[in-house]
């Protein structure tokens, strides 16, 4: 129950779950945990791995780990947060995506000990007349209690009906699967429970609900997002993913240990107390850093990573200087220098740039034309004048 509660949001209902363990405990029969994603984009980011974090914790207990590919959800397309329809992907979209997915998802999972499904296994053969059975098992006034319906609904925004499907047929997949428990993000809570309604429709024993929070990305402030370019990729050069752990704040350091960290929770309080009688805080930044490069990665690639931004530290970065967050990547070097701040015109920047005034990343830049994609980059003008710039699309 320890395990199960560290950084989790919700645990629905906690004597459920308690009871679960306790008979699995007694028989020697593992739970069934599921997890579900919608390959809605081709890769993963740290984010993600929230909740394979969580999902990894239990499969360590003994347990039987789930991870559903939802092929046939995606091409509804999950409505959840939205304050309008999502447009459902194409099937050469998803088959592109879920290609990736369970290869990434296998760095944080046992996959000799992970059962692999799609769930249009079972989706696909409902059909038309077993669509509406299952429709006829929920009701649209439950439906409407969902917020985001709801918000939608008083603001005379549009509701496609199929949009209703979603969450019926993401609770639907708990049915087929039998399963003890799903995990999900705080966002996926009102689908989750329609999981627990349907496999009691179907004279199952309700699952139980575990929600995980949306881990915040580089700018400590949004979710974190590709779309927004806050994002650590479990797939990008070790050197770029150290570097960007190095640059989040020392107050969301400690949640992403929480979240993230395979440590203890006592070895986490242990480092936090140090601390705060006066470590150095980047002392454990760089144990985080070392920690989820080395994960997705390896030891040696997170120790040369270490490396790598000590040696660009040394062209004297302050451990303390602004951030901001800017939009529109790709962005020109002089319209990026202008927005931070840290030039007054693109002239100047211009001009910064021919005089070998200008380093983004420890690097000289020299190209008058060039343009920086979505990432956290370390911008120095002159030999004072700093910034971590967060660029997004």
């Amino acid at each position: 129950m320890r395990i199960s509660l560290r950084g989790c949001d919700e645990l629905i209902p906690e004597t459920d779950w308690l009871k679960k363990l306790a008979r699995a405990e007694a028989t020697g029969t593992p739970l069934r945990i599921k997890l579900g994603l919608d390959p809605t984009a081709p890769d993963i980011h740290i984010g993600h791995t929230v909740v394979l974090n969580k999902m990894r914790q239990l499969q360590d207990l003994g347990h039987t780990v789930i991870f559903l590919i939802g092929d046939f959800t995606s091409t509804i397309g999950d409505p959840s947060g939205r304050n309008s329809t999502r447009p459902p992907l194409t099937r050469e979209q998803i088959e592109f995506n879920a290609q990736t997915y369970y290869k990434q998802a296998s760095l944080v999972l046992d996959p000799a000990r992970t059962e692999i499904r799609y769930n249009s296994e079972w989706c696909d053969a409902l059909g038309a007349r077993g669509m509406i059975q299952l429709a006829a098992r929920y009701t649209v006034a439950r439906m409407m209690e969902r917020d985001d319906f709801k918000k939608r609904f008083e603001s005379n925004t549009p509701i496609s009906v199929h949009e209703f499907l979603y969450p019926l047929m993401q609770g639907y997949d708990s049915v087929a699967l039998k399963s003890d428990l799903e995990l999900g993000g705080t966002d996926q809570k009102f689908n989750l429970l329609v999981g627990r309604a349907l496999q009691a429709e179907y004279g199952q024993e309700p699952q139980c609900v575990l929600t995980m929070p949306l881990l915040e990305g580089l700018d400590g402030v949004e979710k974190m997002s590709k779309s927004k370019g806050n994002y650590v990729g479990i797939t990008e050069p070790a050197n770029d993913m150290f570097a960007k752990i190095l640059s989040i704040s020392d107050t969301l350091m400690w949640r992403w240990y929480t979240l993230l960290s395979f440590r203890s929770e006592d070895e986490i309080a242990a480092l936090k107390r140090e601390v705060e009688g006066g470590r150095n805080p980047k002392d454990a930044k760089v144990m985080l850093a070392k920690e989820i490069t080395t994960r997705f990665h390896s030891a040696a690639a997170a120790e040369a990573a270490h490396e790598d931004f000590q040696r660009r530290a040394a062209g004297g970065v302050p451990d303390e200087i602004p951030e901001c967050t800017l939009a529109g990547a790709p962005l020109g070097i002089a319209a990026l220098l202008k927005q931070a701040g840290l030039v007054p015109s693109s002239s100047e920047a211009m001009r910064l740039v021919e005089q070998n005034g200008v380093r983004v990343d420890g690097g000289v830049v020299s190209d008058k034309g060039l343009k920086l994609a979505a990432g956290t980059y370390v911008v120095q003008v002159g030999k004072r004048k700093f910034a971590r710039v967060t660029l997004g699309a």
